[in-house]
């Protein structure tokens, strides 16, 4: 009983220890298939069948054939390996049949989300777009420089000339280099502007004789204030100097040099729209010195006797009757101070000015715009013995552009001049001027200006006289930064007893930036 006690518990024992094996034989394959369920870091993506060893895998395979849980198995392996051989990072793969393997968006982020992952767009996106202001510049164009909040297009120009002149019979020539240099100064603020240009001129003769030539320097600011919507003030300032010419009628006679004119300017104005209704109030200053004179044997003479200042103010009102057009009324008035007050002549030249004017301000978009007006105007001079000077005048000034790459400046000016002859208070002057500027290549730019003067004298004085004077040109850019300039001009003056007849022709380089 005993032996067979114990041979019985024994093959009892055998038998649970058989069962156990089976067991843990039959739940290996699900360990197997549940051991990677995130994917390794190397960036790929593994089937069920390569997640163990190929010993292993087959062990298990062949041990499994007959089971049911085997099937699904062995065609999630077959249908894994195809996918490797196509794309190893399909991520249709997580949402196979394979048990142990199938999770819905809510239970795992879906796989391009995966940083262990590549991704697929590029790391280098391309450059961003430019700027619309660093976009390069139209061929032609200076680029300028740079000074804080302000652009300076400066220039240079450096010319050889010829001129040729005929007075009463006489004629005289002259060769001269001339250099100019010209420059624009303009802000680039958020609110009010300020521009600044000049222009100077300066002549050497090509010998000993320094007789003819003609420095001129001009420079003018205008500060732009925009007090408010309805509301613009402008602050201006200028000075200019230029030497009178030999047929000028207050020039001197048988002078080697003429006296050269320091002209100082300076003004404010204010305009305000109220409606339709436009207002502008405006004071302007002036101020003129004048340089001695050189006769040609050497006698220096004085003309400080003509140093002036002058005031002078102005209201205008007009009416919008569109945006194109805007008529309006003028009054102004103005009060010249000699330094002295009498001249060499013994006469006293400072005088009181009187003016009313109406016209039509018209803008027609970039194809027409401009003012022009008419009205009279009356100076009476302090000393009883010169008579009062009274005129029609006329002013304005136009800019047209029939077509692109073609504009025209026209100009009306008239002015009261004071005389410096003796029993000569003054006389009126009129001038008209003109200039044509045609695109005629992309490179080449051809310049045709006119204009005309004519000084009306009272009667009893000297005979009237017009000054004619005409020109033409050409400026081809070689490139942005350097121009070639042509120039050509016809100059004559005739009447008052002056018979002036002057040529003058040209060609230099301009060096812009």
């Amino acid at each position: 009983m005993k032996i067979t006690t114990t041979t019985s518990g024994t093959r009892q024992r055998r038998r649970a220890a058989l069962g156990l094996l089976l067991a843990c034989s039959a739940l290996s394959p699900a360990a197997a298939q549940t051991r990677n369920v995130f994917p390794p870091q190397n960036g790929s993506l593994p089937s069920v069948a390569n997640a163990t060893s190929p010993t292993s895998n087959t062990a298990s395979n062949t041990a499994l054939r007959g089971s049911p849980a085997a099937q699904p198995t062995t065609t999630a392996a077959t249908g894994a390996n195809a996918a490797d051989d196509q794309n190893a990072s399909d991520p249709n793969l997580a949402t196979g049949t394979t048990p142990g393997l199938n999770r819905t968006a809510a239970q795992e982020p879906p796989y391009e989300d995966d940083l262990n992952q590549p991704r697929e767009e590029p790391l280098d996106r391309g450059a961003e777009p430019v700027e619309t202001q660093e976009q390069p510049r139209e061929p032609g164009d200076p680029t300028g420089i740079r000074m804080g909040s302000f652009l300076l297009r400066p220039s240079i120009n450096q010319s050889i000339d010829t001129e040729t002149r005929r007075s009463n019979g006489t004629k005289i020539r002259r060769d001269y280099l001339s250099t100019a240099i010209r420059g624009t100064l303009t802000s680039d603020w958020s609110r009010h502007s300020l521009t600044v240009t000049g222009e100077g001129t300066l002549e050497r003769n090509l010998g000993s004789s320094s007789q003819g030539e003609q420095p001129e320097a001009n420079v003018n600011a205008d500060l732009r204030l925009d007090l408010s919507n309805d509301t613009v003030a402008h602050i201006t300032g200028g000075y200019r100097f230029s030497r009178e010419d030999d047929y000028d009628p207050n020039a001197l006679g048988g002078a080697s040099t003429q006296p050269g004119v320091h002209e100082f300017t300076g003004g404010a104005s204010v305009q305000r729209d109220f409606g339709k209704v436009r207002g502008t109030a405006a004071l302007d200053l002036s101020r003129a010195a004048y340089t001695d004179a050189k006769l040609s044997d050497g006698t220096i003479v004085s003309t400080k006797d003509r140093n002036r200042t002058g005031i002078d103010g102005r209201l205008r009102l007009g009416y919008e009757l569109s945006p194109a057009l805007v008529p309006y009324v003028e009054v102004a008035t103005g009060r010249t101070f000699y330094d002295l007050r009498r001249d060499n002549s013994g006469y006293a030249r400072s005088s009181q000015s009187y003016a009313a004017r109406t016209g039509v301000e018209f803008d027609l978009g970039e194809k027409l715009r401009g003012e022009i007006g008419t009205g009279y105007e009356i100076v009476d001079y302090e000393d009883d013995r010169l008579k009062s000077v009274g005129a029609v005048t006329f002013n304005g000034s136009a800019t047209w552009s029939p077509q692109r790459g073609t504009n025209v400046d026209l100009g009306l000016r008239t002015t009261v001049q004071d005389s410096t002859t003796p029993g000569q208070s003054g006389w009126v002057e009129y001038q008209a001027t003109a200039a044509l500027t045609h695109e005629m290549r992309d490179n080449l730019i051809a310049r045709l200006t006119g204009s005309s003067t004519l000084r009306d004298f009272p009667s009893g004085g000297p005979s009237d006289e017009t000054v004619w004077i005409g020109g033409a040109g050409l400026t081809w850019a070689i490139n942005r930064y350097l121009d070639l300039t042509g120039d050509v001009e016809y100059e004559q003056a005739g009447g008052g007893g002056t018979n002036d007849k002057i040529v003058r022709a040209g060609v230099g380089l301009t060096l812009k930036r």
